[in-house]
């Protein structure tokens, strides 16, 4: 595939989640703030403003947090540009997922000054998540597995 196609195919893949991710979430909040309410055994829908990162790390950090999501966001675009040639789809969809979450995230931020969380688990002791969480989440996880692929073979 050209340079051109699998750039083309990361911006789509890149605007379509961050799309799914801000509708999506502003449907949660939207029905939790109106006094929906969900709990199993699994999870449980709980409307929190995180001012922090994850696991309530650099809470009250927003500016810093902002500008590391900034770095990140630019480190990956350089490397998606840089690489273009011989990067695989899959590692194109998995970096335009991780990109997603974190400029999902990093919206919220700048626009609320915090993240709307919302997924918490019930079965294990665990912060409460958004969407964007669980892109960057699956993102990182799925890249480190094609390393470690890439690297075995």
């Amino acid at each position: 595939m050209e340079k051109a196609s699998k750039f083309i195919y990361f911006a789509v893949c890149y605007v379509f989640f961050i799309f799914t991710d801000l509708y999506l979430s502003n449907i949660m909040v939207e029905q939790l703030t109106s006094g929906y309410k969900l709990s199993n055994p699994v999870f449980t829908l709980n409307y929190i403003k995180n001012t922090g990162a994850a696991f309530s790390i650099l809470q009250n950090s927003r500016e810093l947090l902002i500008i590391l999501s900034m770095i990140a966001l630019v480190l990956l675009a350089l490397y998606v540009i840089k690489h273009i040639k011989t990067i695989s789809l899959k590692s194109i969809f998995f970096i335009s997922l991780l990109s997603a979450g974190i400029a999902g995230n990093l919206h919220e931020r700048i626009v609320y000054g915090y993240v709307r969380d919302f997924f918490q688990l019930n079965f294990i002791n665990f912060p409460v998540f958004n969407i964007s969480d669980i892109f960057i989440n699956v993102g990182v996880i799925a890249l480190i597995i094609l390393i470690l692929l890439k690297r075995t073979k």
